[in-house]
């Protein structure tokens, strides 16, 4: 077989997989991830998108700087965009200015409906045009490296399209990008539309050709592979699939679908893949959302077998069931044991296997952390360190802090908890009743913090085997539009489940003091 030709994959976890609903990712916990997608060996990081607030401006300027990867910032066709953009990376070592505008009928009509942008459909696709080849020129005016993207282009008539690319690249555009924004296209319906683009676009060949696919009706893998088959040299995706809606393609599954069928194509990744596994659980953890168990490549049960034939035929050969080794993706088959009296040393060298590096009085402060739990149980699992991690970054600026509880239940009484509560150096204390411990320990917050009740959403789940494992709770409040996930960790649900209402309560008390997020269309 002939030299394979290189794919280049855009990590968009940062940016398209933060918008996930409850999904937000402070500056700290980007940079992890960030310096885990080096590991990983990504192409292109997007870092996110600066002008739609100051966090996301700083998390990109952060990520840049320390980056060594090609680091992008997404950025509407308008110069405020822009120009935010390039002040977010104009410290990066490989900046990348990544810029966008709707192109299809719906689109246009839709969100630039206004006469301002023309009368008919063809004037306002000539304005949009216009405002395409302005915004290349001038994001050309701070770096080299400009990304132009089609929005909705998977729904878009394919002449204006082509017309749409031609008229970018010749202002300048070194990728095009080709997004199916809603999950709408069909594969082979897809891999035409690029295929389409390269005989009808005269310059094609002075840019490479991205996708950016949506998993709205579960396609956006096997779009992405047909893109590749027909041109596309780019791959947009992020780490789990998280995105909007339903999700953007799975990074670890476009690049273990491309290595392990190699016999059918020329194509390949530079993705180290034995990272994929810790990748994969730390952006879970940090984000709180929740790998499925069947989940291709990183969900627990991809390497499990049940069933007594299954079982028997992995005895015999393992390639009776598996097309993959797990430890070609990172996935353990071994570990260190670790507990109480494992020392600072033994626990930052697992945590550098897991992806996270910390050091001096960061490391003092979550062996700590380590230490409280190990006093708890008689070991700790890899996916203990990762939720102790995600608890240590994940901290709101003016946390509201459990004190005290007590709870009181049991099939002949009513329960009843008591909590007493520390927040901008006050104490409040409350008791009340409820239809089980966790209910009333609820309503024991709220009555002490005097506030209605804004739950969503509540779930519990261990992180591990055994009894002494480590119980997870997640709240997801909601305020209007808004959504905030807080996350605790105890061997005692219930005080994990205080812990993480407190968080939640604490990132929405947040919200309300600094109110500095700019509600912004987030593009594509």
């Amino acid at each position: 077989m002939s030299q394979k030709e290189k794919v280049l994959i855009f990590d968009t976890t940062l940016r398209d997989g933060e918008q996930s609903p409850g999904a937000s990712l402070n500056v700290q916990e980007k940079i992890e991830i960030a310096r885990q997608l080096e590991k990983l060996n990504v192409d292109v990081i997007e870092a996110g998108f600066p002008a739609s607030s100051p966090l996301q401006l700083e998390a990109v300027r952060r990520v840049g700087e320390e980056s060594s990867r090609i680091v992008a910032a997404l950025a509407r066709a308008v110069e405020h965009d822009i120009s935010t953009a390039w002040k977010a990376l104009q410290s990066a070592r490989h900046p990348r200015i990544h810029t966008f505008i709707s192109t299809s009928d719906i689109h246009i009509m839709g969100k630039f409906g206004h006469e301002r942008y023309g009368k008919t459909l063809a004037e306002k696709q000539k304005t949009i045009l216009r405002m395409a080849v302005d915004a290349v020129l001038y994001a050309k005016t701070f770096c080299h490296d400009i990304e132009f993207s089609a929005e909705d282009a998977g729904r878009t008539d394919p002449g204006y399209l082509a017309e749409v690319i031609e008229a970018v690249i010749d202002a300048g555009a070194t990728t095009v990008n080709i997004p199916d924004t809603t999950g709408y296209t069909w594969p082979s319906e897809f891999g035409k539309k690029i295929a389409d683009l390269k005989e009808r676009v005269t310059n094609i060949d002075q840019a490479v050709i991205s996708v950016h696919c949506h998993n709205d009706l579960g396609l956006a893998v096997a779009n992405t592979l047909s893109a590749i088959e027909n041109g596309a040299r780019q791959a947009e995706c992020s780490i789990n699939g998280i995105g909007e809606r339903a999700g953007n393609a799975s990074l670890e599954e476009i690049v273990m679908a491309l290595k392990v069928r190699s016999d059918l194509h020329d194509y390949s990744t530079g993705i180290t893949t034995r990272e994929i596994y810790n990748t994969s659980r730390m952006v879970s953890s940090f984000t709180g959302l929740i790998v499925q168990p069947n989940k291709a490549i990183v969900g627990d049960n991809a390497f499990s077998h049940e069933s007594g034939i299954h079982q028997d035929g992995m005895l015999k050969n393992r390639q009776t069931y598996e097309v993959m080794t797990p430890q070609s993706v990172g996935v353990p088959e071994t570990h260190i044991v670790l507990g109480r009296h494992s020392g600072k040393h033994g626990l930052q060298s697992r945590l550098l296997v897991l992806g996270y590096k910390v050091e001096g009085e960061e490391l003092d402060k979550v062996y700590q952390r380590f230490l409280s739990v190990a006093d708890k149980k008689k070991e700790i699992y890899d996916d203990d360190l990762r939720v102790l991690m995600g608890d240590e970054f994940n901290r709101p600026a003016e946390p509201i802090e459990l004190d005290y509880l007590h709870i009181n239940s049991g099939t002949a009484s009513i329960p009843t908890a008591t909590v007493r509560i520390k927040t901008r150096g006050r104490t409040f204390e409350e008791s009340s009743t409820g239809d089980g411990p966790v209910d009333a320990c609820f309503r024991a917050i709220e009555r002490a913090l005097k506030l209605d009740s804004l739950l969503n959403s509540y779930s519990v789940r261990s992180t591990s085997a055994g009894r002494q494992a480590l119980g997870e709770a997640t709240v997801r409040l909601r305020d209007g539009d808004n959504f905030y996930t807080g996350r605790g960790v105890s061997t005692d649900i219930i005080e994990a489940s205080a812990k993480a209402y407190l968080q939640a309560l604490s990132f929405h008390e947040d919200a309300l003091q600094n109110d500095n997020n700019n509600s912004i269309d987030n593009g594509i």
